[in-house]
Parts: C-alpha cells; structure tokens; sequence
C-alpha cells in the first residue's frame, strides 16, 4: 500500500478507546498514536521545566519540540500530568502545533490508528474510517476507579465520577475543536460491549473500507 489507511478513533476518557486502537493497530501492522499522550507530553515538560501552565507562548514552543517518538504512557498517564494536560490543550496554538505534528504521524504507511478528542473532525476528517467509542459516565467512572485501585492507588468513587464528568465538560464545552462524533463515524457504546465485541465491529468497518 503506498498511501497510508488511517482509522481515526475518538471518545470521552475511558471509554475503552486506547484499548481498541493499540488492538487495532497491532492486528493490521499499523502505526497507534494515542493523541492524548501529546498534550501530557507537553504538560510534563512544562512540569518539569518549572513553567507555568497558563503561559500559551511558552506551552506552544514546548508542543512545537516534542517527539511523537518518545511518548511514555507509564510515566504520562499520571493523574497530575493529565490534569495539567487538560489545561494547555484548550490553547489555540498548541492545539495547531500539535494537530500538525499528529497529521504528519497519520502519514506513515502502510497505515496509522489515531484515538483522542478530535481526530475524525479535526486531525484527519479524511480518514476512511471513524469511529466514535463511548460509555456512560457511571460505567467510565468505575473503570477508571478499578484500574487506580488494581493499580495499588487508593480512590473514592464519587471523586473519580465527579472528575470524569467534569472531564467531559470541558472536553465538550471547549470552543476550539470540542470533543464530539464526526457526522459519518461509526458509534460504539462500550458501556456494556467487552473489548474483543467492539474490535470485531471495528473489523468489520474496517475491513469493508480496505476493501473499497
């Protein structure tokens, strides 16, 4: 294949997105960029250089220099890096800096599954296909509760639905590249689908777009 087939995947947090995609990925030999991990890039680095989070100048260098190779989820999946993360990503100019980078990324061939907020409507709303993967707040709320507490961290369950709500505001409600379903994404609700269901729907959109 000499152009790259990228699988754009979008959703709320925890919804099972990340799952999906490295699933995905990793059945077809396709590059996975969890976007999200981005922003937490930049935000750790911001983190780390002593930087404030509200300075959009300084936060756009940072996103200009980051290397998409170099992306640790063990390290950035951490609460505080997600929460800083939230912060940078409403700023236009680090939002541009990024997409740029991320379409750059769905270049690759023989093909690229891509997951974050904005990816069928905003990074590649070219892509062949869409999928929007979701739950409801409460089945989201629990997941995220279980891997803390599986993970040896102490949570309350109220808090963590409190913040997976809160969460969703601002991912909706943000003026610039909100978090929402392409209008010709294929909707996966999760909230009661395992993982191995929602990749053999997956299979299936994909499949009939290889095929095309």
């Amino acid at each position: 294949m000499s152009t790259s087939f990228t699988v754009a995947i979008d959703g709320p947090a925890a919804a099972g997105k990340g799952t999906l995609s490295r699933q995905i990925a990793s059945h077809y030999g396709f590059h996975h960029l969890d976007t999200g991990l981005t922003y937490r890039a930049v935000a750790k680095a911001l983190l780390d250089a002593g930087q404030p989070l509200d300075n959009e100048t300084v936060a756009e260098e940072t996103a200009l220099a980051i290397d998409l190779a170099g992306l640790d989820r063990s390290v950035l999946s951490q609460h505080q890096i997600g929460e800083a993360a939230s912060k940078i990503a409403v700023m236009p100019k680090v939002r541009r800096a990024l997409v740029e980078a991320q379409r750059k990324f769905a270049a690759k061939t023989p093909g690229t599954v891509l997951d974050g907020r904005d990816i069928g409507t905003v990074v590649c709303p070219e892509a062949p296909v869409k999928l929007y993967v979701t739950a409801s707040p409460e089945v989201r709320a629990r997941r995220r509760y279980d891997e803390i507490v599986s993970g040896g961290g102490s949570a309350d369950f109220d808090a963590v639905f409190a913040d997976v709500k809160k969460r969703d505001e601002r991912d909706m409600g943000r003026a610039d590249s909100p978090l929402k379903p392409a209008n010709d994404a294929h909707l996966l609700d999760t909230s009661e689908m395992s993982i191995e269901a929602a990749f053999q729907a997956a299979r299936t959109f994909i499949d009939a777009a290889l095929k095309k």
